[in-house]
């Protein structure tokens, strides 16, 4: 049951996450080569469909960036209307992955490198808003890729936006970020203003009033249309409803759909998994999102999606981020996004158009800092380079190419420490005598340890007595019972006495007269 002593808190969430939310759906759908109204159906089925069987108390789901190059080339293929069954073919392998228990993946990932998925993502915002700060604004809303679709890249285009400054947008983007700046002081924040009025929605509401000024009194300084938000305008309840488009069911037979479906729920569920670690690693609270209910909850959000017109989403990290930023403490504060895109988009459209994007960077630009703060890389370099590294490499990777190739590139490094780890392990190899060795493998002797095992063995003296005791060892993996053999095949020959205790079954098969499995 809801508690209400957390509505207001809720609330003024679900408003900052609105106001994220918006360009997000309309710039990702934009890049898809989709409908614009399609991001928004998919921000709104995230919103509302997804909280309502999701339990992740922070999380928020839309469209999502790293989807829109695949998107793209999957409504080139098919069309959009026979991409729309694909959609929904996502959302069903999603519901079936749920069931299968595919959530517990979530699990293996490093939380280095979730961290500096964080950080990494902290970073592009910052990176990816400037130009948008400025006024400069030629790539798509949410682009999170380091080089763009139009063959630029980060640094390019806030290069192109130092040379095309618009001064309207800057006076916006300065006045916003002062007074985002402000609401969060110390001395500020605990007014009675500063909690009733989210200082994110302050910033937008004076964003249309300086560029309705500045049409009025400063023609010079007004931002141009294609410097705003740009909602479809719908003149009747028919044209709205118009928006929403049906899935070419005749289609059904195309093995194509279902190739770009399986594609999809891949590609979305590994996304959503990432957000539900990184938005459960930023809880306060430091609540454990359910991973198989969350699978099953962006599934039914593809399916409804995908039958409603929209363009498939997952658990989106800037989003969940701006949930947590704005004080969000429940579900609620998603659904309530969700119902406002659907009341605003459909009530509201052309005061929507009036928000300038510089006031949306500006609010994107705290959210950036937050996420990169300098405490957490001092914090991360004191913890050690092995957790340091995939930390660093991942942001590294992130900012310099795309989300998913960051995040396995930081994996791979966290891999290898794992690797080093394993060859280092001596498995309590001690000398219980002159000349006497006794090793000890652990409970699990897995492929990663058939390195440090063969040095162990290799650095034996000739003419040594071993005794391998394997009384604790329950999973010995193939390749380290090859290992074993192969020494107890030459062990005789180099004088070494060789003895295992606590073998059993077949898992090693030595030569006659070379110890006693058993013994």
């Amino acid at each position: 049951m809801y508690d209400r002593r957390y509505l207001v808190d809720d609330l003024r969430a679900g408003v900052v996450v609105f106001l994220v939310a918006l360009p997000l759906c309309l710039g990702i759908a934009l890049a898809s080569g989709a409908p614009l109204f399609s991001g928004l159906i998919s921000g709104i089925s995230g919103g509302i469909v997804v909280t309502l069987f999701s339990r992740s108390r922070l999380g928020v789901s839309g469209p999502a960036a790293g989807l829109a190059v695949v998107v793209a080339v999957g409504i080139e293929s098919l069309g959009f209307e026979a991409y729309l069954l694909a959609v929904i073919v996502c959302g069903i392998v999603q519901v079936l992955a749920a069931f299968l228990k595919a959530g517990v993946i979530a699990h293996y990932f490093p939380s280095s490198v979730i961290k500096g998925m964080l950080a990494g993502i902290g970073i592009i915002l910052i990176l990816k808003q400037i130009p948008h700060a400025l006024g400069y604004d030629q790539s798509w809303e949410g682009e999170l890729s380091f080089f763009q679709l139009d063959g630029r890249n980060t640094f390019s285009e806030i290069g192109y936006a130092l040379s095309a400054l618009s001064p309207g947008a800057i006076i916006v983007t300065v006045a916003s970020l002062t007074i985002i700046i402000l609401w969060q002081s110390p001395s500020f924040k605990t007014r009675g203003v500063a909690r009733a009025l989210p200082a994110p929605l302050l910033v937008v509401l004076l964003g249309i009033v300086l560029n309705r000024a500045f049409n009025a009194f400063a023609p010079d300084l007004v931002i141009s249309p294609e410097h705003l938000v740009a909602v479809p305008v719908s003149s009747s309840v028919g044209e709205f409803l118009s928006h929403f488009i049906r899935p070419d069911f005749s289609q059904v037979t195309n093995p194509e759909v279902y190739l770009t479906g399986l594609t999809l729920a891949l590609i979305a569920s590994i996304e959503t998994l990432l957000s539900v670690e990184a938005t459960d690693n930023l809880d306060p609270e430091k609540r454990v999102t359910p991973t198989n209910k969350e699978l099953k909850a962006q599934g039914i959000g593809n399916i409804v999606s995908g039958l409603c017109g929209g363009i498939p989403l997952t658990q989106v990290i800037i989003r969940s981020s701006a949930n947590v930023d704005a004080g969000g403490r429940t579900r609620f504060a998603s659904f309530f996004h969700g119902v406002l895109l659907l009341v605003c988009v459909a009530a509201i459209p052309g005061l929507l158009n009036e928000i300038p994007l510089a006031s949306l960077a500006a609010i994107l630009l705290v959210i950036g800092y937050r996420l990169a703060r300098i405490p957490l890389f001092q914090s991360m370099w004191k913890e050690g380079l092995w957790q340091f590294l995939p930390f660093i490499v991942t942001i590294v990777a992130l900012v310099f190419t795309d989300l998913l190739t960051g995040v396995l590139l930081g994996m791979l490094v966290a891999f290898f420490e794992i690797l080093v780890y394993n060859y280092q392990l001596d498995f309590y190899r001690e000398e219980t005598a002159k000349g006497c060795f006794t090793i000890r493998l652990t409970e699990h002797m897995t492929f990663l340890n058939k390195a440090a095992l063969k040095r162990i063995l290799r650095d034996l003296p000739p003419g040594c007595t071993v005794t391998i005791d394997m009384t604790s060892t329950r999973i010995l993996d193939h390749d380290v019972g090859e290992v074993i053999e192969d020494f107890a095949t030459h062990a005789e020959s180099d004088g070494i006495t060789l003895t295992i205790e606590g073998a059993t079954g077949p898992m090693i098969a030595l030569s006659d007269g070379v110890g006693d499995p058993g013994t």
